[in-house]
């Protein structure tokens, strides 16, 4: 089922939750390890985030150099298809341009559809490690927005090679991440809603935030978004704090801010079981202010760990 049908058919706020594919190597029980616990809360739909491909020059014992991939997390498209197999849920792949051709994401698409998986969220993904800058692969999406664009494109049976006739229709329902505090690349506010507005226009169905600890930014995002006639659901995405050290961390990964009652809490605990306690205790009340919002998911980043999620859904579904 498509994501949007589903908030369209729910008669109060869903829980979904994001997970990540295992290390390479690693058996997909560590997957499933992860699932079990939060299944009780009866999730919408489970994503399944996609790494880049990144590499290293190695040195040969000719003194030349050689390029060697340092992948580590691959699988998304399999686990997708375990995950849905084995729990009969819905599941939405992340779709990035970074280290992709247009040629590597058609084909991912082709076998999505196959598998029947008919939502995907669609990212510009990360910098490559020692890039300050994005750049896209040759022959690949420059931006999420050209990534919307080949995606829609497939809906409409058009594909790269345009001699093709005939072709299959896809019907993905299309994610967009959204920023209540900008992306870290905008200038500002207007011209990230302005971008963001653009993605709606060219086929994205819904839009799924960049965790936040202040709920206040996600309902003057919302209200910002309105104001600019992007109606699509906006779901909020939600991550407890739980080690100290987060509190240098996610600022600095996600490009976000962190309340100063929430800081000046942590910065007070003795350990990282207090933080976690503290951490817990705030995102139960920042979801049950969204619940009360009639926000229309609660979206989980448990970065592999379900253990405090499961804590604060006990709570609040």
């Amino acid at each position: 089922m498509k994501i949007i049908d589903h908030i369209k058919q729910a008669e109060k706020t869903l829980f979904s939750f994001e997970i990540l594919p295992p290390l390479k190597g690693d058996s997909i029980d560590s997957i499933y390890k992860g699932i079990d616990p939060l299944m009780e809360f009866k999730p919408s739909f489970i994503d399944v985030t996609y790494h880049r491909e990144d590499y290293v020059e190695k040195k040969r014992p000719d003194g030349s150099f050689t390029k060697v991939s340092t992948k580590k997390r691959p699988g998304t498209v399999a686990i997708c298809a375990a995950v849905m197999h084995k729990y009969k849920i819905d599941t939405v792949p992340h779709i990035i341009c970074g280290g992709f051709t247009k040629e590597d994401t058609e084909n991912a698409l082709i076998d999505l559809n196959f598998l029947g998986i008919d939502n995907v969220l669609a990212l510009r993904g990360d910098n490559a490690k020692n890039e300050n800058v994005f750049s896209p692969e040759t022959a690949g999406n420059s931006n999420s927005l050209d990534l919307i664009h080949q995606i829609k494109n497939m809906n409409n049976g058009i594909y790269i090679d345009e001699e093709l006739t005939n072709a299959n229709v896809t019907n993905f329902c299309i994610g967009a991440a959204g920023y209540p505090e900008k992306h870290h690349d905008a200038p500002n506010m207007k011209t990230d809603l302005k971008f963001l507005k653009r993605k709606i226009e060219t086929g994205a169905e819904f839009i799924v935030t960049q965790m936040f600890f202040d709920n206040q930014k996600y309902f003057d995002f919302v209200k910002k978004c309105r104001e600019n006639d992007i109606h699509v659901p906006i779901i909020p995405g939600i991550k407890p704090l739980t080690t100290k050290n987060q509190l240098q961390l996610l600022p600095k990964l996600f490009h976000i801010d962190l309340p100063d009652a929430l800081t000046d809490e942590v910065e007070q605990a003795k350990n990282n079981e207090d933080v976690k306690k503290i951490g817990i205790e705030w995102c139960i009340q920042q979801c049950k202010e969204l619940i009360d919002a009639k926000v229309p998911v609660l979206h989980f980043y448990t970065m592999g760990k379900s253990d405090a999620t499961k804590l604060i859904c006990s709570k609040i579904f």
